[in-house]
């Protein structure tokens, strides 16, 4: 399996299933985490030097930090009613406190932060939802954190995209520190397939090819984008969510396109 897959595993004592960390996709900004927690269950963590998202992917939660409560969230239980997501923005050297009160899955999505906001809630009504692309290249987005939404690191992105449709296309990339023309992302890809027993299709490529690989990504499975082109394609009968996590020295997405297939972005 190539090593920018990161699949499930079992379920540790915490209830995490998937776990990435800069260290293990030897990088330096994004961290990335999946808890399927148990109606009952509770998960506590610090958020140390690290600002946090934590995304409610299906069920729901009490959610508290150290200075906020936030009650009972959440209210889709599964990714595909494709309602925008209740969330939570933690700040670093805080803490946050989940509690399940229905089965749960959680991501954690987690970038350096540096003090500059407050704990709060990302209500449904908070997530600009759009379409992006026309024919075959269309697939709709819920803006989770975009970089008009106040944080020190992280860009939080869901998209969907149906099946025959590609996405993250004409292909793009982030990965120079070249302002304006173009900002250095490490970006996650966590992917879910309806029905399950599906794959997509994600290819990662640089202009040289020195990284040139075509992956098969199935349902629960984490692709890592350290650089390069980053297409996805979705093969007929299956619908593709994915959720998106970003993080560099600077918090802004500007991408430049494969000049090969530039002449496809007015579309």
């Amino acid at each position: 399996m190539s090593n920018l897959i990161v699949s499930p595993h079992t379920r540790d004592a915490e209830g995490n299933i998937i776990r990435v960390t800069p260290e293990s996709a030897d990088w330096k900004y994004v961290g990335f985490e999946v808890y399927s927690l148990k109606s009952g269950e509770t998960l506590q963590r610090n958020t140390n030097d690290q600002e946090v998202c934590l995304v409610l992917l299906s069920g729901k939660a009490n959610v508290y930090t150290k200075e906020k409560q936030f009650g009972i969230i959440g209210h889709r239980m599964s990714v595909f009613e494709r309602l925008p997501p209740y969330s939570v923005y933690v700040p670093n050297d805080d803490q946050y406190t989940v509690i399940a009160t229905t089965d749960l899955e959680l991501a954690v999505c987690a970038a350096p932060g540096r003090g500059t906001y407050p704990a709060r809630l990302i209500q449904p009504e908070d997530v600009g939802v759009e379409t992006r692309g026309s024919g075959n290249m269309e697939r709709h987005i819920q803006n989770i954190l975009p970089e008009q939404n106040a944080a020190d690191s992280l860009l939080v992105v869901e998209v969907y995209t149906p099946g025959g449709h590609w996405s993250s296309y004409p292909p793009h990339k982030h990965d120079q520190d070249h302002l304006p023309y173009e900002s250095y992302l490490e970006e996650t890809y966590y992917h879910e397939v309806n029905p399950g027993q599906g794959f997509i299709m994600q290819r990662v490529y640089t202009d040289d090819r020195s990284l040139n690989e075509t992956l098969v990504v199935s349902n629960r499975n984490v692709v890592l984008v350290p650089e390069g082109y980053h297409p996805v394609s979705v093969p007929p009968g299956y619908d593709s969510y994915y959720l998106n996590v970003m993080a560099g020295p600077i918090r802004t997405w500007k991408f430049h396109n494969d000049p090969e297939h530039e002449w496809l972005f007015p579309r």
